[in-house]
């Protein structure tokens, strides 16, 4: 995230939400953030119209968040950003289906054509036209003006407003393009209700404050609680299947408490960032294994980089009941050598593990 990641795989960064200014989160200021259009880092080989598209419903996905995390002492990764992007189609979320969801890398040189050398001001925000040019278009290829990805379409009428296809031309046409199309008065920064809320990511290193011991003896708690109502049940089930039931509850039991527990210092955390390290797991199941974690295509093995934490859905004004986006966590994997890829966004491999309703109650607040 913000600054040097080349840590110890131990070391834990984690992130959280917080208001800004808007100029702060423009790519000139190499920004992480959520919601909003993104900032996109290089501004050649952005990612396609279809490459953008839930694999399921085949509609636009959203921008959901932006991690910069650039990887001290190699120059081709000096500024690099990892872009997730996710559907917002409530069908889409079956369980621990993770085609609704990608993530994609851009990183590039200190020295590039895109931004100067030196780090970008804290005080001065860049001028109200490199404001509004940076929803519009960059180096020439025009934005879709709902979901700020390339847009090659444009409105047949005022031609003065781009999409990334059909779907998105008809939102704006509905919401504010019909009264302003050839008024000239089309607004480049009026928010898009498909966008999520904007916020900035900020973040801190993780203290440990969890004790060995304290969770052992959690767990051995866990685990005589689970044995209680075992009695009532064997008159109707063979001891075998009483007994592989019951290792299944109590390791998923064991897998939630230390997620429980580990997060309590920290509830509001919405990311937490350790490339190299391991993820937190909200259950004990859909784990993947490293077979299920594919190498990248120059070659080199796929690392954990970062996580989504369910407590972000709090923040994007998505729940309704029985019909919103849905996740336990969502663990990103990046390519371990951060290799180039003809100076175009790469896709990176992005895993969904959902947990049970019961889970989910006890981890919304109340």
């Amino acid at each position: 995230m913000s600054g040097d990641t080349s840590r110890s795989s131990a070391e834990v960064v984690l992130g959280f939400l917080e208001e800004a200014e808007p100029w702060r989160l423009l790519s000139p200021q190499f920004p992480s953030k959520v919601g909003g259009k993104p900032a996109w880092l290089s501004q050649r080989g952005l990612p396609s119209v279809p490459e953008l598209e839930c694999e399921i419903c085949r509609l636009p996905m959203a921008f959901l968040l932006q991690v910069y995390a650039p990887i001290s002492g190699q120059d081709r990764s000096f500024h690099r950003t990892l872009f997730l992007f996710c559907c917002k189609t409530h069908e889409c979320y079956t369980c621990n289906d993770s085609r609704c969801v990608k993530v994609f890398r851009s990183q590039i040189p200190r020295r590039n054509e895109f931004y100067p050398f030196n780090p970008p001001s804290e005080e001065e925000p860049p001028s109200e036209s490199d404001s509004d040019q940076s929803v519009l278009s960059v180096s020439g290829v025009k934005l879709c003006w709902v979901c700020g990805c390339p847009g090659s379409k444009a409105c047949s009428r005022c031609h003065s407003v781009s999409y990334c296809g059909k779907h998105h031309q008809t939102l704006h046409w509905k919401h504010t393009h019909k009264k302003e199309c050839c008024s000239q008065e089309v607004s480049a920064v009026t928010k898009s209700p498909f966008l999520f809320p904007e916020s900035e990511l900020l973040t801190e290193p993780e203290e440990d404050k969890e004790e060995e011991t304290d969770t052992k003896e959690a767990e051995e708690g866990e685990e005589e609680q689970g044995g209680v109502d075992c009695p009532s049940l064997a008159d109707t089930l063979a001891e075998t299947d009483l007994e592989d039931m019951a290792m299944h509850e109590t390791e998923d039991s064991k897998v939630f408490q230390r997620f429980k527990k580990k997060i309590a210092p920290e509830p509001h955390q919405v990311v937490r960032y350790s490339r190299g390290g391991s993820p937190l797991w909200v259950s004990s199941q859909h784990i993947p294994s490293d077979q299920d974690i594919p190498p990248c295509t120059c070659g080199a093995k796929r690392i954990f980089e970062f996580q989504v934490m369910p407590q972000l859905l709090n923040s994007l004004s998505v729940d309704s009941t029985g019909a919103s986006i849905d996740w336990g966590t969502l663990v990103v994997y990046a390519c371990s050598d951060s290799c180039n890829h003809d100076d175009k966004y790469r896709p990176e491999f992005i895993w969904k593990q959902d947990f049970g309703s019961e889970q989910h109650t006890q981890i919304k607040p109340t």
